[in-house]
């Protein structure tokens, strides 16, 4: 069954660089990323890894983990990580963990259920669907997903801008507009009445439209 957006992200029990983990209990009472890569050293995969190592101080800023997934087991993870922090110039500090299995992959509607239940053998491009960023929130629900093609690198500044409006929108109530940067104005919500709107706004707003609300990020 597909996962959609508010689904309970599937738990699960994993061997990771940094030993096993509980996927629930791991994210806590904290925000997560986890993303997937088709095959280890992989070229494109390569150059994601080493920029999410680089970022890893942003993602703790928003109390948000980071954890990547691969088919192939720990042990060649720990030899690409050595690649990545050459070719890259950061080490990877965040857990990746081994589906060698492919139960976790199958888990997020990343492989069909028939895929099989080895990692030995299959080529990048039978794993090309699993390219895909989950952000989860502390309620273990799924708040956003991306999926790329294997050819086009991920944006991390851009899943760090979806960050920030998922944790801004799940505290107020309000929504981020296109190309919305941290910071900048946001749109209130339709559900949110005028009356309602006026209580937390009593300066007012800006209404280019009748269903256009726009106000100041809130604090």
């Amino acid at each position: 069954m597909a996962l959609r957006i508010n689904d309970t992200a599937p738990d699960f029990n994993a061997d990771t660089t940094q030993g096993p983990i509980n996927f629930h209990e791991w994210v806590g009472d904290g925000w997560a990323i986890l993303f997937s890569h088709p095959k280890d050293f992989t070229p494109v995969c390569t150059t994601e890894l080493g920029t999410v190592a680089g970022l890893t101080g942003e993602f703790a800023k928003r109390n948000c983990k980071v954890l990547g997934i691969s088919v192939d087991g720990v042990s060649d993870h720990q030899a690409w990580s050595k690649d990545i922090e050459a070719s890259q110039g950061h080490a990877v500090t965040y857990p990746l963990i081994g589906d060698p299995e492919l139960a976790i992959v199958k888990a997020y509607d990343m492989l069909p259920a028939d895929a099989g239940d080895t990692s030995e053998g299959r080529t990048p491009m039978d794993n090309a669907t699993a390219r895909s960023v989950f952000v989860i929130g502390p309620d273990k629900k799924i708040k956003a997903t991306l999926t790329y093609p294997m050819s086009t690198g991920r944006n991390f500044a851009e899943i760090l801008r979806l960050v920030d409006s998922c944790q801004l929108t799940a505290g107020k109530q309000v929504a981020t507009p296109a190309n919305w940067e941290q910071g900048e104005d946001v749109i209130i919500l339709p559900s949110v009445s005028d009356d309602a709107a006026k209580e937390t706004y009593p300066d007012g707003w800006e209404q280019p439209l009748p269903y256009i609300r726009i106000v100041p990020q809130p604090k």
